[in-house]
């Protein structure tokens, strides 16, 4: 790859609030500088983030570091807005709780056919932006997500991922934050509940707005379940195997998508006896051992591994710099 062409393309991170988001995003570059040297890495953080790497010695494992203002500091402030952070022609934007799995080229590639895109799929389960308990029942029973799609002239819905955003046009991102902010604001006429009613979630999603934007805009999804090209999965303890700092990763990815989203299902062996039942259905259980580009850890009940291990990299990291001093 050219010089030239690794400074059109680059990554990009946030970081705000409690210092443990800081040094998650610390761990996700270290993962991905395994793979990709040369694209350059930009963070978009607090004034309290910034000194606490200039502290620790670790502003330059970034190759830009902007500040973000207070309006900036929250899921929507930056992921409705990440038109206004696009240092780069074409910018990767990701979540801090990411671990990078493999050479990122190929997926570069494929990004350069779109202008702007999330990852994803094209169909949204009843969950996406609902309760995700037994009160999921009454929005299937009353239709409410048909209701939601009528009231605001679309005709799908798309269920994103915004652990990786993408964008090489900064008027179509624009467009689609605008429009994504327009529908949040608009919540009360939807069927969508607010994160901030899950247990340990104190801000609210960009996801479904994001979603319902693009199916308004006609802008295509990153398939997100695309199996050995998957760009992210997440991490399921019992769907991936990994040793203790990720350099080899493997996810169990059934083919189905169906059956798939029996990931999340507990208590487990409610999980096992859903999927032995529709894998009696040809095709239905077969599966793939993949590796994805990047591993997410976006459940609130599995990061407890991703924690241990931002911690040993911070650690590490720190460590490195105050022998080099």
């Amino acid at each position: 790859m050219a010089e030239t062409e690794s400074k059109k393309e680059g990554y990009v991170y946030s970081s705000y609030g409690d210092e443990k988001y800081l040094r998650h995003v610390v761990a996700s570059v270290h993962t991905l500088r395994r793979y990709d040297k040369k694209r350059p890495i930009a963070l978009f953080c607090s004034t309290k983030h910034a000194q606490i790497l200039d502290e620790n010695g670790l502003s330059n494992i970034f190759d830009e570091i902007g500040l973000l203002a207070d309006k900036n500091q929250s899921i929507t402030g930056f992921k409705h807005n990440v038109h206004n952070f696009m240092p780069y022609s074409r910018n990767l934007y990701l979540d801090s709780d990411m671990v990078w799995c493999k050479d990122p080229d190929p997926l570069w590639r494929k990004l350069s056919s779109y202008a702007f895109t999330i990852s994803g799929n094209h169909i949204a389960d009843n969950f996406f932006g609902g309760p995700k308990g037994i009160g999921i029942v009454a929005d299937v029973i009353l239709q409410r997500r048909k209701r939601t799609l009528k009231k605001f002239g679309l005709t799908y819905l798309n269920r994103v991922q915004t652990g990786m955003i993408y964008s090489a046009d900064n008027n179509l991102a624009q467009k689609v934050c605008e429009t994504a902010t327009e529908y949040l604001s608009k919540r009360e006429e939807t069927h969508f509940r607010s994160r901030k009613n899950e247990k340990g979630r104190t801000q609210e999603s960009c996801e479904w707005s994001l979603g319902m934007a693009m199916a308004k805009l006609r802008v295509p999804i990153l398939p997100w379940l695309n199996g050995h090209e998957s760009p992210q999965l997440d991490y399921i303890d019992d769907y991936t195997s990994h040793d203790k700092d990720y350099h080899n990763v493997q996810c169990t990815l059934y083919n189905d998508r169906f059956v798939y989203d029996f990931k999340a299902t507990r208590p487990v062996w409610l999980r096992n006896l859903l999927i032995s039942v529709f894998s009696l259905v040809p095709g239905k259980g077969d599966y793939m051992e993949v590796t994805p580009y990047c591993l997410h850890f976006g459940w609130y009940h599995q990061k407890k591994s991703f924690y241990e291990f931002s911690e040993r990299v911070w650690e590490m990291e720190t460590d490195s710099k105050r022998v080099k001093l």
